[in-house]
């Protein structure tokens, strides 16, 4: 989808590193490759070069964020279009307005060209920009259906693996560990009973279980729906993953979201779920799972997650009570909150407050880039 806009004038007082982070998200939606320290490394040399030069300005800007000879002009383009214009006077009333064609590519847009004829006759400039891009910073909370949906096919692409644990199962090994002596013998019979080479087995390794409890109460609603299907991209895209839903009662929701169709496995989910959006019950619902699930064994040595603002009707001794007894068993607890983002955000719900001394990884997780995080968090080696 394509349209025509003047090129939009900013003041001159706009902080220079703020015109070059947006001057790099022109240039990458233009198609080149801006990496981070590039932009870093062009807001230093602007703050020595200042703004008022454009020569200078240019220079230092070319010289940190083009990489090959053959982006120069697509640069140029841009430098005209986005930097030129912040300082440029009011055009005469007889004077047209600079056209610029901005179009946004949605990943299955294969258009790009002007949608009015008389465009083409215009000094334009083309523009792509991924809207994709946009979404990963996006705040769950103010997703429409449509990037749920896109949402979900994001999510499915991150990569949700725990860290490797040794493993009960011995396998074979180049390097001596232990004498496996039946592939001994059956290598030796096949040199008429002489034992020409010793094999060996050390323990294998597996990956650790993972445990997604998913708060569902009346206030996660607005981050419950994108979260749900981050457990449903998790469970669905490897073994070991147990999902479960808490509020006023814990379910275990790991069978509903094994299915790889997401309307399927989220319908499922919504037919099993009985509370939710209604209030919380953090601690009670943590010693259900620690007495039927957890401590007997589903949580040994595994990464437990909880996806959680923290509010907490319930006592919050009860809560520390059962984080302390899941922090016992479990390899790492992460507790991922939404609301961590928000500017001057303290723990100080009582729910939070009483359950963070247990906690080894406090994180965000109200977008994508959030999540995306957490599974870094997630795959972290141990140290």
């Amino acid at each position: 989808m394509a349209e025509t806009l003047a090129a939009p004038t900013r003041p001159a007082s706009e902080p220079a590193d703020r015109l070059v982070v947006a001057f790099a998200r022109v240039l990458r939606g233009a198609g080149l490759e801006v990496p981070v320290d590039s932009v870093l490394a062009c807001g230093a040399a602007l703050g020595l070069t200042g703004m008022g030069d454009r020569d200078a300005a240019y220079w230092a800007m070319h010289a940190t964020l083009v990489h090959r000879h053959e982006d120069t002009p697509i640069f140029d383009r841009a430098f005209a279009a986005f930097w030129e214009a912040r300082d440029a006077t009011p055009p005469a009333p007889a004077q047209e307005p600079l056209a610029v064609t901005l179009a946004v590519d949605a990943d299955d847009d294969a258009g790009g060209e002007p949608a009015d004829p008389a465009a083409e006759r215009e000094p334009t400039m083309t523009l792509r920009f991924s809207a994709a891009e946009q979404l990963r910073t996006k705040d769950f909370a103010r997703y429409d259906d449509r990037e749920l949906r896109e949402a979900q096919r994001m999510m499915r692409r991150l990569r949700l693996a725990g860290t490797p644990r040794r493993s009960m199962r011995l396998t074979p090994a180049r390097r001596r560990g232990r004498h496996d002596l039946r592939r001994t013998v059956r290598a030796a019979l096949r040199h008429g009973g002489e034992p020409v080479r010793r094999h060996w087995r050390q323990p294998g390794e597996r990956l650790r279980r993972l445990v997604l409890v998913l708060d569902v109460s009346g206030s996660m609603e607005p981050y419950a729906r994108a979260l749900l299907r981050f457990v449903h991209a998790a469970v669905s895209g490897r073994q070991k993953v147990e999902a479960f839903t808490l509020g006023t009662r814990l379910t275990r929701v790991t069978h509903e979201m094994a299915t790889r169709d997401p309307d399927r496995a989220l319908g499922r989910a919504a037919d099993q779920v009985r509370d939710w959006s209604g209030g919380t019950r953090l601690g009670e619902c943590l010693r259900r799972f620690n007495d039927e699930w957890g401590v007997r064994g589903m949580a040994r040595g595994a990464i437990v997650v909880v996806l959680s603002d923290g509010w907490d009707r319930g006592e919050p001794d009860v809560l520390a009570e059962q984080m302390r007894r899941l922090s016992r068993v479990a390899h790492r607890v992460v507790w991922v909150n939404p609301l961590k983002v928000t500017p001057g955000y303290a723990p100080l719900a009582r729910g939070m407050a009483a359950a963070l001394p247990w906690v080894d990884d406090f994180v965000e997780g109200h977008s994508i880039e959030a999540m995306e995080r957490l599974a870094a968090v997630i795959s972290r080696p141990d140290a």
